[in-house]
């Protein structure tokens, strides 16, 4: 059996168990995916698993072969509203544990975290995610936020945070990504600026992680006591006391110049409250050159020994990937084109591009690249290309004769054009009509 055929299995193999023990991803256990239907557990999940963007009746059409007992769109509406996330997370967490993760200087495992947005069907009355008429839209629009973790170096999701656009709190969704987080190997998670604050340092630290996150200026300041920062390479560790109170009786008076005023506004999870109560940290804040006229900062708990600054600066580089990522989720898999603009089922339908991804990447990677002498270029494979293949291949029916994946992945190569820099285009985009789409 060849290596996709393989990966095909696992996925069915993760399905067939789980459909074996339904009670535990569906909301009314006992009962629902208890009757023979021809859209059963199974069925369901592989529908949204392979199905590309066209209207949810052509797909359903293309899923049962054109089949003139293909079920209706009311039916898988009423199954899909039977599950619960839990079930496209297990998946996930399943067909990731199959398969080894390669390591960084075969120690950490590399993951970045980043927030995206994606623009829903438009629903006024959905107060979590609405946004009114603006300069973007004169109807108003409905907008949702992903925070997903992700493996750099094995280009696989492993976790995500969903929630309304307008609710938005990609604190709060790093520090219940981090809690959750179970790795095999010891984790470096690496993050832009937004996600620099107290509670996600000590939520890092707590949990027994590395962190390498991007910082303002105005953070730096903060923490270190307003110091001016200059055109001058930074690298040191400090010690803050961080309390809810300005009483200074409850204070160590010889450590007075570390201690930081946490407002009620600002979550701390390791405060309890109390006027004594304090919380110690720790960390190391740098900062190091980009361009000319460009500094960048930094704060980590990595240890100084073992990275330095420029180990730090190509460290934090790494992060770009997680931006690839989106552009290869949103643009080539398709998480743009959702079936439903009620927040739970576009969550489902993200997660089932995420498990997709990923099932595309554990194929991608297995694929080896002939490095010939000579050449201009070294060649990498061509990964939208590659996902599509990869996707056409999930779709196929038992019985009918696979293609030779590997080889028509291999086929398809792009030259690595290093240090190619583009400017970032923010576009407002309407989401795609339910009834109007060809794919």
């Amino acid at each position: 059996m060849d290596y996709p055929s393989q990966v095909k299995n696992t996925l069915l193999a993760a399905l067939d168990e789980m459909s074996a023990q339904t009670d535990t991803f569906v909301k009314d256990p006992g009962r629902d995916f208890t009757r023979k239907r021809k859209l059963g557990f199974m069925d369901t999940m592989l529908f949204f698993l392979t199905s590309r963007s066209g209207t949810t009746k052509h797909e359903l059409y293309r899923h049962f072969e054109y089949d003139m007992n293909t079920p209706s769109v009311s039916a898988f509406c009423q199954q899909r509203a039977k599950l619960e996330i839990e079930a496209f997370r297990h998946l996930a967490r399943v067909i990731n544990s199959e398969y080894p993760l390669e390591k960084y200087l075969d120690t950490y495992q590399l993951i970045a975290v980043d927030g995206s947005d994606f623009n829903i069907a438009r629903n006024p009355s959905c107060k979590r995610s609405y946004y009114p008429p603006n300069n973007k839209s004169t109807r108003g629009y409905n907008l949702v936020c992903v925070v997903p973790l992700y493996d750099i170096l094995n280009r696989r999701y492993l976790d995500m945070e969903f929630m309304g656009g307008r609710v938005r709190n990609e604190h709060r969704a790093l520090c219940d990504l981090v809690d959750r987080h179970e790795g095999q190997a010891p984790a470096i998670f690496l993050a832009d600026r937004g996600c620099a604050s107290y509670n996600v340092f000590a939520h890092m630290i707590e949990n027994d992680v590395y962190f390498l996150i991007r910082a303002k200026d105005i953070t730096v300041k903060r923490l270190l006591g307003e110091r001016l920062l200059g055109d001058e390479a930074l690298d040191e560790t400090v010690t803050r006391i961080l309390t809810r109170s300005h009483a200074k009786k409850y204070r160590d008076l010889a450590k007075k110049d570390l201690y930081r005023i946490i407002t009620k506004r600002v979550p701390l999870d390791y405060l309890e409250g109390g006027l004594d109560d304090e919380y110690e940290l720790t960390v190391r804040v740098a900062r190091f050159k980009l361009g000319e006229n460009t500094w960048e900062n930094v704060i980590t708990n990595l240890p100084e020994y073992a990275f330095g600054a420029r180990e730090l600066k190509e460290l934090y580089s790494l992060r770009w990937e997680i931006e690839l990522s989106f552009r290869d989720l949103k643009h080539t898999i398709g998480a743009t084109e959702f079936r439903s603009g009620k927040l739970e089922y576009v969550e489902q339908e993200l997660w089932a591009r995420l498990i997709l991804y990923n099932l595309c990447s554990i194929i991608t990677t297995h694929v080896v690249v002939i490095k010939y002498t000579g050449l201009k270029y070294v060649y990498k494979i061509n990964f939208s290309l590659a996902i599509k293949i990869c996707h056409d291949f999930f779709r196929l029916k038992a019985g009918r004769p696979p293609p030779d994946v590997v080889a028509l992945i291999g086929a398809n190569l792009l030259p690595v054009r290093a240090g190619r820099k583009y400017n970032r285009q923010k576009r407002f985009r309407f989401p795609s009509s339910f009834a109007y789409r060809f794919s």
